[in-house]
């Protein structure tokens, strides 16, 4: 019979979410959440220790000249069983990581517990789109593209407006649809190719390039300026370069 701390495990396999932070590194994220499920694992009440029958030496008799010793059979406890003997009942329990953020962006986590673990492998090779919204600032430009890096460049953004940043975004999701078309290898006059843009399947099989799918502005206040994106296969550096593209096509500098 399962003991409780196994029912409860059981009950925790699976997909879940959480929240990350900026400025903490995923892997704190993942390592605080698996000492805490074994601190409430390991916590659930035990069942009792077995017992087991040993014959022990009889101390209720007393006599002066004993000819011999009386044994008697008696019940105890299995201390080999004991938690402070064995250990905790749990020790590791592995949590899964999907698509991971690193430490300067902030965002939702896909972790797995147990057998959520396989789930997460297949959910990670569909062609599932992730949406960032990125808020970024013209006139600087920084050696890691982020706000927080060293600037190696300033520049003017007086002259750019909503429409010519929509005008850079419209030509780059442009040529990322074109890549996308190129990595969904298939033949784009079949029919297998027009039932797969249909049901949104077309995309890179495996591993690509990164792929922008979708890229709008969401929010213009110069120098400050918001930008919603979906994408396939990218690394939030990635996405920081970007945007320090997209303020070299506006003849300034941007970074997030």
């Amino acid at each position: 019979m399962a003991t409780p701390a196994v029912r409860m495990f059981r009950r925790l396999e699976g997909l879940f979410c959480v929240y990350k932070p900026a400025g903490v590194h995923w892997k704190l994220v993942r390592d605080t959440i698996e000492t805490n499920l074994l601190k409430d694992l390991n916590a659930a009440p035990s069942r009792p220790l077995p017992r087991e029958v040993r014959f022990l030496v009889d101390t209720s008799t007393k006599t002066e000249a004993p000819k011999g010793l009386t044994l008697s059979a008696v019940s105890v406890p299995v201390l080999s069983k004991h938690p402070l003997v064995a250990g905790p009942e749990f020790q590791h329990i592995k949590v899964g990581v999907g698509h991971r953020l690193d430490a300067f962006s902030s965002g939702v986590l896909v972790l797995a517990v147990g057998n959520g673990n396989k789930v997460l492998e297949e959910f990670c090779r569909t062609r599932v789109t992730r949406d960032y919204t990125l808020e970024g600032e013209f006139g600087t430009a920084t050696d890691n593209f982020t706000n927080t890096g060293r600037i190696v460049e300033r520049s003017t953004y007086d002259h750019i407006t909503e429409d010519k940043l929509d005008k850079v975004l419209a030509m780059l999701e442009g040529a990322n649809r074109k890549a996308l078309l190129i990595y969904s290898n298939v033949d784009m006059q079949s029919q297998q190719a027009y039932k797969r843009a249909v049901q949104g399947l077309l995309g890179p099989d495996g591993k690509s390039s990164p792929i922008l799918t979708g890229l709008r502005c969401i929010h213009f206040n110069p120098p400050n300026f918001t930008l919603e994106v979906q994408c396939l296969n990218e690394t939030q550096k990635y996405l920081r370069k970007v945007v320090h593209e997209i303020g070299l096509e506006l003849r300034s500098t941007a970074s997030v």
